[in-house]
């Protein structure tokens, strides 16, 4: 049952006069980096020294209203990303760590779909968009240098969020980024490239309360705008326009409720970006076998569309329930300013839940939770279905544990091939649990571990966490979390190659162990001086064999599907690292592939010491480090890898962060 009904209420407070208030927080940097010294390479000099300044505000416009502004932001004190190695035709989601994008992300969110599916990151905003890696990198030939930027430098950015008394939501927000170029050398003659063009984001977001917050209506509307004057970047949009209403209704005391909500999206841009838009791994229009999209060299602009409607049961009884739809229309394109994961699908969904909340026996609560959901394409083909079961108990000790079981079936997998035809993915069995000890404890464990078998011997995954949280005291948290993954699996895409005026889908089955270790500690001095440290050192390695070539994407028997190059038919050049194939058996080798095999090595950490000097006022010192290795032996190996890994020469970055607030 919900508790914010159980609140009380403060009367009787009167003659308080609204006070505006202004900060005003300028700050100045420097910052020193070591790394690896190159020889020849005159950009890798083994250090690097700059300063920088720049300014933050904050303004109460109104008692409801709040105005951010920040000029030439800095966020060096701000944790790493963690590691990842992804073998998929899809962008990772990272999630934001910034204070002038995290502070009031609750009004400018936008999110299509609810749940914790693949459809759940869905969103109109992600702010991770601006000051993002410059999209372009340059071709270089030998004894050529590059010097590029890791991130577009934000220029300025402001923000106006806030709730006013009738019931409006509204969170406004501008920002320009700079135009990035790169300097290449090539033996002392220097040449500049843009990699990213100048660029205006703006996001505006309203939404009204009604009947106390019982009916919301709302919408969104972005626009992203390049100034696109080089040849080098002429593949991005020029615009980008994303939009969108949602509606949300309860009734009966907020047992039931409806929502419903749709997007639309509409970039324009070079014949050569919307084509690139169009062949992307979010839709693949040039799939041979999609006769419901059609890939046209010719467009200047594609428009698609979205949304999601649910309806169910969220209170009053121990039963809870929902169903819904959600769609991406093809040519949804929202990863200008938004992220969308992929586009040309849609699913139908329906979940119903039994809550037990009076503890009883040994158990303080349960969850049981039923799931049912499948989903199309626009053109009709099943792209997954499937259903699963799974609770979560906390015992009366404060102890939990989940567990659920999910069966998927067989279905059209449209990016395995990464734009070739659709290929028919056996389904399998996934299972997975967890559980954990108290979190009031001074000592807390958690152990979490999966296990996915897929039919046909098409996939074995397994994966273990452990967790351990240690409080010392108040003022000390330490937490360890290693974890271990093993993928196997027979289909891994490796490369398509043209073969007698035909595709060839060359895939591999892959042997891929990773291993990691997060480390976080944080340490209050006084109430003013905190340390924060994060770790973590990640090994992850794969091998491929068995190579194939698909041959009858949609065969009954999964095994006919494909064909697996026997010894005749492959040669592999140690030298050259190269796979050598002949097809057709007459002695002479017919194409060639890259030996995919990788060794992946990285840690990364972040020690920040924060000093709030006076209220308002901070000193950050931060060292941040990386180190990153690669190999393509494929082997893993715990030992050898850890050792590997600290040899790598470090990238250090040596930071003083000073901020002063003025209070006006």
């Amino acid at each position: 049952p919900g508790w914010v009904h159980l609140f009380g209420e403060l009367q009787g407070i009167e003659g308080i006069k609204t006070k505006r208030q202004m900060e005003i927080l300028p700050y100045t940097v420097g910052k020193h980096q070591t790394f690896e010294k190159e020889a020849g390479n005159p950009f890798a000099t083994g250090n690097l020294s700059a300063f920088a300044g720049g300014l933050d505000a904050k303004i109460g416009v109104t008692s409801d209203l709040t105005l951010d502004l920040t000029i030439n932001p800095d966020f060096g004190q701000v944790e790493a990303d963690p590691s990842e190695v992804n073998l998929t035709a899809f962008e990772t989601f990272f999630t934001e760590k910034r204070p002038f994008f995290i502070e009031g992300k609750n009004i400018t969110n936008f999110q299509i779909t609810g749940g914790d599916g693949s459809f759940s990151r869905d969103n109109l905003f992600y702010s991770r968009r601006i000051g993002r890696a410059p999209h372009h990198y340059p071709d270089t030939g030998d004894d050529e240098y590059v010097d590029i930027p890791t991130s577009t430098n934000i220029i300025a950015a402001a923000k106006l969020t806030g709730k006013t008394r009738n019931g409006w939501s509204i969170g406004l927000l501008e920002s320009i980024t700079s135009k990035e170029t790169a300097e290449i050398d090539f033996l002392g003659n220097r040449r500049h490239e843009t990699v990213e063009p100048f660029t205006n984001y703006f996001a505006l977001r309203l939404q009204k309360d009604y009947r106390q917050g019982d009916t919301r209506i709302g919408g969104m509307f972005n626009a992203t705008n390049r100034n696109i004057q080089d040849a080098e970047v002429d593949f991005l949009h020029r615009s980008a326009y994303t939009g969108g209403i949602d509606f949300f209704h309860t009734w009966k005391n907020k047992t039931y409720y409806i929502s419903v909500n749709t997007v639309f999206s509409h970039v324009r841009g070079s014949k050569e970006a919307i084509l690139e838009t169009q062949q992307s791994s979010l839709r693949y229009f040039q799939r041979p076998d999609a006769d419901h999209v059609s890939l046209d060299p010719d467009r200047t602009s594609l428009t698609g569309h979205g949304g999601t409607i649910a309806l169910g049961k969220d209170g009053k009884g121990h039963f809870r329930y929902s169903g819904g739809i959600t769609w991406r229309s093809p040519g949804l394109e929202l990863n200008d300013m938004g992220y969308l994961r992929a586009a040309d699908r849609s699913m139908q969904w329906t979940w119903l839940g039994y809550t037990v909340w009076k503890p009883f026996a040994v158990f303080r609560s349960i969850y049981l939770n039923v799931n049912q959901y499948q989903g199309w394409d626009f053109g009709g083909a099943h792209i997954f279905n499937g259903g699963n079961i799974n609770f979560y108990t906390q015992f009366k000790n404060y102890w939990g544990l989940n567990y659920g079981i999910e069966r998927e079936f067989e279905a059209a997998s449209n990016d395995l091939l990464r734009g070739g035809p659709a290929f028919m993915y056996p389904g399998g069995w996934n299972q997975w649990f967890g559980i954990h000890t108290d979190g009031r404890k001074k000592i807390y464990f958690s152990f979490n571990g999966s296990f996915y078998w897929g039919d046909d011997q098409s996939i074995r995954t397994k994966q273990f966490g452990a967790g351990v949280t240690v409080h010392p005291n108040n003022a000390l948290s330490i937490s360890l979390y290693p974890s271990m993954s093993w993928n196997k699996r027979q289909l891994q895409y490796v490369d398509t190659i043209d073969y007698n005026n035909e595709s060839r889908y060359i895939l591999a089955s892959i042997d891929q162990k990773t291993f990691a270790v997060t480390i976080r500690l944080d340490f209050s001095i006084t109430p003013d001086l905190t340390i924060q440290f994060y770790g973590q050192p990640f090994i992850s390695a794969g091998k491929y064999v068995d190579f194939k070539r698909i041959t009858n994407p949609k065969a009954d028997l999964f095994n006919d599907r494909f064909h697996i190059y026997s010894g005749s038919e492959i040669s592999y050049d140690v030298d050259e690292e190269l796979y050598s194939f002949d097809e057709d058996t007459d002695g002479i080798f017919d194409y060639t592939v890259e030996q995919p095999n990788f060794n992946f090595l990285q840690f990364r950490s972040n020690l920040v010491l924060r000093w709030e000097y006076k209220p308002g006022s901070t000193l950050y010192l931060v060292w941040s480090q990386e180190r990153t290795g690669t190999d393509s032996i494929g082997d893993f190996s715990f030992g050898n890898d850890f050792r590997d890994l600290f040899a790598v020469k470090p990238h250090n970055v040596f930071l003083i962060k000073f901020t002063y607030r003025f209070n006006i």
